[in-house]
């Protein structure tokens, strides 16, 4: 078969901590060559002028919820993966929470099967654990599935792991990367019954950081940390929500080395509880966002590596569900396609250096989930690329949204970047809100 060649020419081209200027070419699936300039060597390569804008690796999202199987009615793989291509996230790892959970081997093969037929972006899934599925956890290869996601706060989907003998045994047998979801189920339950008093089920949102509360997060994520000590289990804690928590993780060695490892999501980087007035339930998640401070804490550890990796949680409701009273309103919201957006929009406030960026949303993920060849710009590896123009303003409207929800708590924002094109593993498969024809995602390997 004829190999395709391109020729990324005049990028900015972003990674490992510099920025260069330099050409790319891209051979079949790969990154074969980079070089201050590189000149086509036959007529049949496709010379792509970049024009001087930056070039960024893809961007590994590793919490995603894509709602495929028993969900679809507010997502489905093919709709996301092509939103989150769009923005500039040329991989994700989905959670298990779908209906059926991904709790069993034949569950987990039939999402495979589903991604390698519909999605317009790299994928892997998370397997699920409960109180009662140890033996299917021991039978997942660590090579082929990202990790293990554990709830200890229940979320949509209520996989709630809450027997701690159970936890124990979990952590000490696997050795697949555990995430997971930390809050104290018990604290959230009795904050609610005080509210539920007060106001039966149309509580007032601004009231959900009280609810779900700083400290049912810091009392359950101290406990994993706890738990991971004492078995030797390799522990990363989804979406931190509050400054207190950035306390419990390490900075003084590099993230390959690290048995414990954080993330914050988008969602707690950009909002405060100062919008909830204003979005409502839009922006109610779980965790949920919590005050300036938190918000400015969460940044900061970020910036000092306490925390590892920016993801999204992507996890869309359609507007009708998110529209109820707040003990009826689902919690999550849909930020695939505006998550990269709204960081080079606080690259432009002065709060993150692109470098910054592109270490914790491409390369990091890469690193702590061993992912094969990609999430660097670099010879040898699959040419997942993103082309940005810095000054590009869009606004994010309802037709330009491309969620099956059709909804996004940035709606009315005026971003000054735009992704213009995406490649993924060679091939252009997005350029300024269009899509080409040819899927050309696959499978994440891991290298474990």
């Amino acid at each position: 078969m004829h190999q395709k060649i391109t020729l990324i020419k005049n990028a900015k081209i972003v990674n490992e901590g510099e920025i260069v200027n330099g050409d790319i070419l891209i051979e079949g699936e790969f990154i074969t060559k980079i070089a201050p300039s590189i000149s086509p060597k036959s007529a049949d390569v496709n010379v792509f002028d970049a024009e001087g804008q930056y070039v960024l690796p893809g961007a590994i999202d590793d919490q995603v919820h894509f709602r495929e199987p028993g969900l679809t009615h507010k997502a489905n793989i093919e709709t996301e993966s092509r939103a989150a291509i769009a923005g500039g996230i040329t991989s994700f790892i989905e959670m298990p929470n779908t209906n059926p959970q991904t709790t069993t081997i034949e569950a987990l093969n039939d999402k495979f099967d589903r991604a390698e037929k519909t999605s317009w972006a790299n994928y892997s899934f998370m397997f699920g654990g409960t109180n009662d599925n140890l033996e299917e956890i021991l039978k997942v290869n660590k090579k082929e599935v990202a990790g293990l996601k554990l709830f200890l706060g229940s979320s949509t989907g209520n996989m709630l792991v809450d027997n701690p003998e159970v936890l124990e045994k979990i952590f000490k047998s696997t050795d697949l990367l555990i995430s997971v979801h930390c809050e104290d189920e018990a604290t959230i339950k009795a904050n609610l019954e005080i509210y539920k008093e007060r106001y039966g089920d149309d509580i007032p949102v601004h009231f959900h950081p009280i609810i779900r509360s700083e400290d049912a997060c810091y009392l359950s994520s101290s406990k994993a940390i706890e738990l991971a000590k004492k078995t030797g289990a390799r522990l990363h804690v989804f979406h931190l929500s509050t400054g207190k928590e950035t306390e419990l993780f390490d900075n003084s060695i590099p993230l390959k080395d690290k048995k414990i490892t954080a993330e914050v999501c988008i969602h707690h980087l950009w909002f405060c509880d100062k919008d909830y007035d204003e979005k409502g339930t839009l922006i109610k998640w779980n965790p949920a966002v919590k005050t300036e401070k938190d918000r400015d804490q969460l940044l900061k550890a970020l910036l000092d590596d306490k925390i590892d990796v920016i993801a999204t949680d992507h996890a869309p409701h359609t507007f009708e569900e998110k529209s109820n009273v707040y003990t009826k309103a689902p919690s999550g919201g849909p930020l695939v396609q505006h998550a990269l957006p709204a960081l080079l929009e606080m690259h432009h406030d002065g709060d993150i250096s692109i470098e910054k960026i592109v270490e914790k949303f491409c390369h990091n993920p890469a690193i702590l989930f061993d992912v094969e060849k990609r999430g660097f710009i670099k010879e040898g590896y699959y040419a997942d690329l993103v082309i940005v123009n810095l000054n590009n303003p869009w606004t994010v409207k309802k037709e330009n949204i491309l969620y099956k929800c059709g909804w996004s708590p940035f709606e009315g924002t005026t971003f000054k970047s735009r992704i213009t094109h995406t490649f993924i593993n060679g091939g252009l498969a997005y350029k300024n809100f269009k899509f080409y024809d040819t899927k050309y995602a696959k499978r994440l390997t891991f290298d474990r």
